[in-house]
């Protein structure tokens, strides 16, 4: 794969999942039970808001810089403080704001790609009968797909499950 087809491929994961935002709609992304207790608009909030992290880790090693700080707390360490911080953080915010950071950090991140040079490595790794995308810059390697790859293994089937349900009321 080249970096083209990469933003191909991208662009065409984000076009699914604005698909998927349109089918649950505005009014119910606040409905708890999504994931546990957590609405749609919370797991968006998780998975946006991890995103800048991969995008300022991308640029640092263009410009060959060490990783930057997270965007966290320092002393939380483990995904499951994170994530709570991440929740108690966003949880209150509008919908239509989540959504809006959403598409902003992925344009943000499209650019970095679109910036990387037209010969930069793309490898896929075949993994469980799906492909994922690895960007390399230098010796460092870094998950391209990893907003819709963590969609796609761990939340999912889930979003899925809890919409039909919902449809079926």
């Amino acid at each position: 794969m080249n970096k083209s087809d990469l933003l191909k491929w991208l662009k065409e994961e984000y076009r699914q999942w604005e698909t998927l935002l349109d089918q649950i709609g505005p009014s119910r992304m606040d409905q708890p039970g999504v994931n546990g207790n957590w609405s749609m608009k919370d797991l968006i909030a998780h998975m946006t808001y991890w995103h800048p992290r991969l995008t300022t880790r991308l640029q640092a090693a263009q410009r060959g810089e060490p990783d930057p700080p997270p965007p966290w707390p320092p002393h939380l360490q483990t995904d499951d403080e994170i994530n709570a911080w991440i929740y108690e953080t966003y949880h209150d915010r509008p919908v239509h704001e989540v959504l809006e950071d959403t598409k902003q950090i992925f344009q943000q991140f499209l650019a970095v790609i679109e910036g990387l040079p037209d010969d930069v490595r793309v490898e896929e790794v075949q993994h469980n009968d799906r492909a994922y995308y690895v960007v390399w810059v230098g010796e460092k390697r870094f998950p391209a797909g990893e907003f819709f790859d963590h969609f796609h293994d761990d939340h999912e089937s889930d979003v899925r499950a809890w919409l039909a349900q919902i449809e079926n009321q």
